[in-house]
This record gives C-alpha cells, structure tokens and sequence, in this order.
C-alpha cells in the first residue's frame, strides 16, 4: 500500500483535494479529524485530558474553548498536551492504516497539516502539497466567519511557509487554477504512485 501525506497551509484548499484522492478511490485518513473524536465522548482523550487540565471536560467531552483558555500560551502546557495527545493520534491512524491494508486498498492519503512541522513526512513514500497564490489564500482565508487579518497573519507564523512546503514536496496540487485542474493534477499524482515502475522518494 502507498502512503502519502497530504498537506499545505490554511486557505489552500487541502480538505477539498483530500475529497478529490477519496474520489479516486484513496483511503484518507484525516488528523483533524481523529483529533475531534479523541475529544468526543467516549473519546480515549477525555479522560487524561482532564486530569492534566482541569474543568475542560464539559458533558463528558472536551471543550476545546475551555482547553484553549487552559493551555493560554504556557509552553509547558501545550507539551503536556502534546504528550497525551499525539500517541493517540498515531494509534488512530496506525489503525486505521491496518485495517485499509487488510481490504487491499492500495493507496492512503494523511491528511496532516502540521506534517513537516511534526515530523510526520519520515513515515510517508511521497508529500503532496497543496498550494494557491498568497493572494488566493489571504481572499479564501479572510472570507470566514470571524477571521481578522491579525488572527490569519498569527496562524501563519505557526505554519511552515508555503514556499518551504513547495521546495520540499514531491508533489504539488495547485488549487488557484480551479476545480477541474485540481482533479486532473490529483488524478495525475494517482496514476504515477500507482504505477508497478514507480520509486518511492522517501521510504524506497
């Protein structure tokens, strides 16, 4: 089975070319995602959660605005929660990847945004970037509900910069082409790891 790991910064269209892999008959995997339900009820992170932070569980779930408000901007506290949090997340996604194996499917796309930042490229046989103009993304970006120019430049100083991204990919999705271009790049980047002939660039 082929693992890629899909990312790009905010406002480059990663969730909508994550749908166009699922499209093409892709398994994506997706972190944010296993992120909510290790906080929903039920969830193996509620309760170590709480006991690192008190009165963020609320109805059996966390909070993640009350979690927010808990971390502040106390570095210890966010490596506290790293420290619950990230195996969790592995162990949801090395599940996940155990049981597409199991039904043959033969490509998995993770969806990871922080995947550079974490590291997370060593464990994957190709990068797919998704990326647009800065102009493209600041419009994308600033359309949404309650986002100020202040708050989009504070997630940017968090992210890996696009053009870094860009310079270590293995493969690019351009979405400030449309649609159409989008799918015909993903349906590309399918056909070439597909390929019986093709190397894997980082776990050959």
């Amino acid at each position: 089975m082929i693992i890629l790991g899909l990312t790009g910064s905010i406002g480059m269209g990663k969730s909508t070319t994550g749908r166009m892999f699922a499209d093409e008959g892709a398994l994506v995997w997706d972190a944010d995602a296993a992120v909510h339900r290790l906080y929903a009820r039920g969830g193996a992170a509620v309760e170590p959660l709480g006991q690192a932070f008190p009165g963020v569980v609320v109805d059996g779930a966390v909070d993640r605005t009350r979690l927010t408000e808990s971390l502040g901007r106390d570095e210890t506290a966010f490596k506290r929660l790293e420290a619950i949090v990230h195996p969790l997340v592995a162990q949801d996604r090395a599940q996940d990847l155990a049981a597409a194996r199991a039904e043959g499917v033969r490509l998995a796309v993770l969806d990871i945004p922080l995947l550079f930042e974490t590291g997370g490229d060593a464990f994957v046989d190709a990068v797919v970037v998704v990326t647009a103009d800065p102009e493209i993304q600041a419009a994308r970006v600033l359309a949404r509900p309650g986002m100020t120019r202040e708050r989009f430049e504070a997630i940017l100083t968090r992210q890996t910069p696009d053009a870094e991204k860009r310079r270590r990919a293995d493969f690019l999705v351009d979405t400030g082409r449309g649609l159409d271009a989008a799918r015909e790049q993903v349906a590309q980047i399918v056909g070439t790891v597909l390929d019986p002939a093709w190397t894997p660039p980082r776990r050959g």
